[in-house]
Protein backbone atom coordinates (compact mmCIF):
# COMPACT_ATOMS: atom_id res chain seq x y z
CA UNK A 1 0.00 0.00 0.00
CA UNK A 2 1.78 3.31 -1.15
CA UNK A 3 0.66 6.87 0.77
CA UNK A 4 1.15 10.20 -0.80
CA UNK A 5 1.94 13.03 1.44
CA UNK A 6 1.16 15.71 -0.89
CA UNK A 7 1.78 19.56 -0.12
CA UNK A 8 0.24 21.69 -3.12
CA UNK A 9 0.73 25.49 -3.17
CA UNK A 10 2.49 28.47 -4.09
CA UNK A 11 5.46 30.09 -1.73
CA UNK A 12 5.24 32.97 -3.35
CA UNK A 13 2.38 34.50 -2.15
CA UNK A 14 2.21 34.53 1.87
CA UNK A 15 -0.75 31.84 3.55
CA UNK A 16 -0.61 30.33 -0.31
CA UNK A 17 2.34 28.44 0.66
CA UNK A 18 0.91 26.76 3.80
CA UNK A 19 0.39 23.55 2.10
CA UNK A 20 4.40 23.29 1.19
CA UNK A 21 5.60 24.48 4.81
CA UNK A 22 3.40 21.66 5.88
CA UNK A 23 4.67 18.73 3.72
CA UNK A 24 8.37 19.77 4.17
CA UNK A 25 7.96 20.45 8.51
CA UNK A 26 6.06 16.80 8.44
CA UNK A 27 9.38 15.98 6.79
CA UNK A 28 11.72 17.37 9.01
CA UNK A 29 10.02 15.93 11.80
CA UNK A 30 9.26 12.24 10.91
CA UNK A 31 10.49 9.22 8.79
CA UNK A 32 8.27 6.74 7.07
CA UNK A 33 9.32 3.51 4.92
CA UNK A 34 9.62 3.47 1.66
CA UNK A 35 6.03 2.64 1.14
CA UNK A 36 5.22 6.88 2.03
CA UNK A 37 6.31 9.53 -0.78
CA UNK A 38 6.34 13.30 0.71
CA UNK A 39 6.17 15.52 -2.06
CA UNK A 40 5.96 19.38 -2.80
CA UNK A 41 3.44 19.70 -5.21
CA UNK A 42 3.81 23.29 -6.13
CA UNK A 43 1.21 24.15 -8.31
CA UNK A 44 2.14 21.43 -11.02
CA UNK A 45 -2.11 21.07 -11.30
CA UNK A 46 -2.19 17.98 -13.66
CA UNK A 47 1.01 17.04 -14.09
CA UNK A 48 0.55 15.23 -10.65
CA UNK A 49 -1.70 13.02 -11.95
CA UNK A 50 0.47 9.68 -12.04
CA UNK A 51 1.51 10.00 -8.47
CA UNK A 52 -1.90 10.45 -7.33
CA UNK A 53 -2.74 7.15 -9.11
CA UNK A 54 -0.04 5.35 -7.85
CA UNK A 55 -1.36 6.27 -4.39
CA UNK A 56 -3.55 3.90 -2.30
CA UNK A 57 -3.85 6.42 0.39
CA UNK A 58 -3.55 10.67 0.02
CA UNK A 59 -3.20 13.03 1.98
CA UNK A 60 -3.32 16.60 0.91
CA UNK A 61 -2.54 20.04 2.62
CA UNK A 62 -3.45 23.36 1.04
CA UNK A 63 -4.78 26.58 1.57
CA UNK A 64 -8.57 26.22 1.23
CA UNK A 65 -11.12 29.36 0.96
CA UNK A 66 -13.96 27.68 3.38
CA UNK A 67 -15.00 30.94 4.05
CA UNK A 68 -14.47 30.40 7.69
CA UNK A 69 -12.11 32.89 9.99
CA UNK A 70 -8.62 32.90 8.93
CA UNK A 71 -6.85 30.16 10.30
CA UNK A 72 -9.18 27.72 10.92
CA UNK A 73 -8.76 24.29 10.42
CA UNK A 74 -10.85 22.04 8.41
CA UNK A 75 -9.95 18.23 7.22
CA UNK A 76 -12.60 16.71 4.47
CA UNK A 77 -12.30 12.84 3.62
CA UNK A 78 -12.56 10.63 0.74
CA UNK A 79 -15.24 11.59 -1.89
CA UNK A 80 -15.87 15.12 -0.54
CA UNK A 81 -12.46 16.04 -1.31
CA UNK A 82 -13.20 17.35 -5.22
CA UNK A 83 -15.83 19.22 -4.35
CA UNK A 84 -13.78 21.64 -1.53
CA UNK A 85 -10.87 21.87 -3.43
CA UNK A 86 -12.97 24.02 -6.06
CA UNK A 87 -14.87 25.99 -3.72
CA UNK A 88 -13.68 29.54 -4.06
CA UNK A 89 -10.86 29.11 -5.33
CA UNK A 90 -7.82 30.93 -3.86
CA UNK A 91 -5.60 29.82 -6.81
CA UNK A 92 -5.84 28.21 -10.47
CA UNK A 93 -3.85 25.01 -9.29
CA UNK A 94 -6.64 24.51 -7.05
CA UNK A 95 -8.93 23.98 -10.42
CA UNK A 96 -5.69 22.03 -11.44
CA UNK A 97 -5.86 19.12 -8.73
CA UNK A 98 -9.64 18.85 -9.35
CA UNK A 99 -9.08 17.70 -12.84
CA UNK A 100 -6.03 15.51 -11.35
CA UNK A 101 -8.52 13.68 -9.14
CA UNK A 102 -11.59 13.65 -12.31
CA UNK A 103 -8.77 12.25 -14.41
CA UNK A 104 -7.37 9.52 -11.66
CA UNK A 105 -11.14 8.50 -11.23
CA UNK A 106 -11.74 8.43 -14.86
CA UNK A 107 -9.21 6.00 -15.35
CA UNK A 108 -10.12 3.81 -12.75
CA UNK A 109 -7.06 4.43 -10.49
CA UNK A 110 -7.85 6.35 -8.16
CA UNK A 111 -6.93 5.98 -3.96
CA UNK A 112 -8.48 4.17 -1.91
CA UNK A 113 -8.31 7.02 0.91
CA UNK A 114 -8.17 10.47 0.91
CA UNK A 115 -7.92 13.35 3.41
CA UNK A 116 -7.44 17.09 2.37
CA UNK A 117 -6.41 19.13 5.35
CA UNK A 118 -6.65 22.85 4.50
CA UNK A 119 -6.62 26.24 6.21
CA UNK A 120 -8.16 29.39 5.88
CA UNK A 121 -5.56 31.88 4.69
CA UNK A 122 -5.78 35.34 5.77
CA UNK A 123 -2.99 36.70 3.41
CA UNK A 124 -2.44 35.70 -0.15
CA UNK A 125 -1.74 39.38 -2.14
CA UNK A 126 1.74 39.42 -0.93
CA UNK A 127 3.73 38.49 -3.21
CA UNK A 128 7.52 37.13 -1.96
CA UNK A 129 5.60 36.85 1.85
CA UNK A 130 5.76 34.13 4.25
CA UNK A 131 2.93 32.32 6.58
CA UNK A 132 0.86 35.17 8.41
CA UNK A 133 1.15 34.54 11.69
CA UNK A 134 -3.15 32.93 12.72
CA UNK A 135 -2.18 30.49 9.43
CA UNK A 136 1.63 29.84 10.52
CA UNK A 137 0.18 28.67 14.26
CA UNK A 138 -1.58 26.25 12.70
CA UNK A 139 1.29 24.40 10.93
CA UNK A 140 1.77 22.04 14.14
CA UNK A 141 -1.68 21.37 14.49
CA UNK A 142 -2.28 19.95 10.98
CA UNK A 143 0.83 17.92 10.73
CA UNK A 144 -0.14 16.13 14.05
CA UNK A 145 -3.65 15.51 12.47
CA UNK A 146 -1.73 14.42 9.20
CA UNK A 147 0.05 11.64 11.55
CA UNK A 148 -2.73 10.01 13.48
CA UNK A 149 -4.70 9.58 9.52
CA UNK A 150 -1.55 8.03 8.54
CA UNK A 151 -1.43 5.64 11.53
CA UNK A 152 -5.28 5.33 10.87
CA UNK A 153 -4.22 3.55 7.42
CA UNK A 154 -1.74 1.00 8.62
CA UNK A 155 1.12 3.34 8.28
CA UNK A 156 4.13 3.39 10.96
CA UNK A 157 5.43 6.74 12.03
CA UNK A 158 8.96 7.53 13.41
CA UNK A 159 9.88 10.84 14.95
CA UNK A 160 13.45 11.86 14.21
CA UNK A 161 15.57 12.63 17.33
CA UNK A 162 16.26 15.76 15.42
CA UNK A 163 14.76 17.58 12.32
CA UNK A 164 16.09 17.36 9.01
CA UNK A 165 15.62 19.49 6.17
CA UNK A 166 15.72 17.15 3.05
CA UNK A 167 12.72 17.89 1.22
CA UNK A 168 12.89 21.81 1.01
CA UNK A 169 15.56 23.81 -1.22
CA UNK A 170 18.55 25.74 1.01
CA UNK A 171 17.19 28.68 -0.70
CA UNK A 172 13.16 28.21 -0.05
CA UNK A 173 13.92 27.46 3.68
CA UNK A 174 11.40 29.33 5.70
CA UNK A 175 13.77 30.94 7.91
CA UNK A 176 15.82 32.19 5.00
CA UNK A 177 13.13 33.16 2.79
CA UNK A 178 11.51 35.57 5.57
CA UNK A 179 15.07 36.90 6.90
CA UNK A 180 16.07 37.72 3.30
CA UNK A 181 12.80 39.15 1.73
CA UNK A 182 13.81 42.60 0.09
CA UNK A 183 12.38 45.19 1.67
CA UNK A 184 8.99 46.65 0.18
CA UNK A 185 10.44 49.59 -1.48
CA UNK A 186 13.02 47.34 -3.18
CA UNK A 187 10.64 44.74 -4.45
CA UNK A 188 6.79 45.72 -4.22
CA UNK A 189 4.07 43.38 -3.10
CA UNK A 190 1.22 43.35 -5.57
CA UNK A 191 2.50 45.07 -8.36
CA UNK A 192 4.57 47.60 -9.65
CA UNK A 193 2.60 51.41 -8.76
CA UNK A 194 4.86 53.55 -10.76
CA UNK A 195 3.21 52.14 -14.26
CA UNK A 196 -0.07 50.93 -12.29
CA UNK A 197 -0.48 54.92 -11.31
CA UNK A 198 2.10 56.89 -13.72
CA UNK A 199 0.14 59.51 -15.15
CA UNK A 200 2.72 59.46 -17.93
CA UNK A 201 0.90 56.13 -19.25
CA UNK A 202 -2.89 55.80 -20.94
CA UNK A 203 -4.81 53.07 -22.04
CA UNK A 204 -6.07 53.90 -25.72
CA UNK A 205 -7.62 51.26 -28.33
CA UNK A 206 -6.07 51.44 -32.15
CA UNK A 207 -5.75 48.88 -34.01
CA UNK A 208 -2.17 47.51 -34.52
CA UNK A 209 -0.88 48.86 -37.81
CA UNK A 210 3.17 49.92 -39.27
CA UNK A 211 4.39 53.12 -39.82
CA UNK A 212 3.67 54.49 -36.61
CA UNK A 213 7.02 56.15 -36.24
CA UNK A 214 6.90 58.61 -33.28
CA UNK A 215 5.08 56.63 -30.35
CA UNK A 216 6.56 54.36 -28.01
CA UNK A 217 4.19 51.99 -27.39
CA UNK A 218 3.97 47.90 -26.40
CA UNK A 219 1.23 45.79 -27.91
CA UNK A 220 -0.95 44.57 -25.21
CA UNK A 221 -3.66 42.11 -26.67
CA UNK A 222 -2.98 42.83 -30.17
CA UNK A 223 -5.27 46.01 -30.16
CA UNK A 224 -4.63 48.02 -27.17
CA UNK A 225 -1.26 49.95 -27.01
CA UNK A 226 0.16 51.55 -23.95
CA UNK A 227 1.32 55.27 -25.69
CA UNK A 228 3.83 57.51 -23.88
CA UNK A 229 2.09 61.24 -23.37
CA UNK A 230 5.32 63.00 -24.03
Amino acid sequence: MKTLILGIGNLLWADEGFGIRCVEAMDALYEFDDSVELMDGGTQGIYLVHHVQDADNLIVFDAIDYGLEPGEVKVIRDDKVPNFMGCKKVSLHQTGFQEVLSTAKLMENYPKNIALIGVQPELIEDFGGSLTPKVEAQLENCIEIAVEIVKSWGVDVIKRPEPELSLVQKELDKTKYEQERPAEDVALRVGDERVLVDDQFKLRDQPLHQGISNVKSVPIDGRKLFESKS
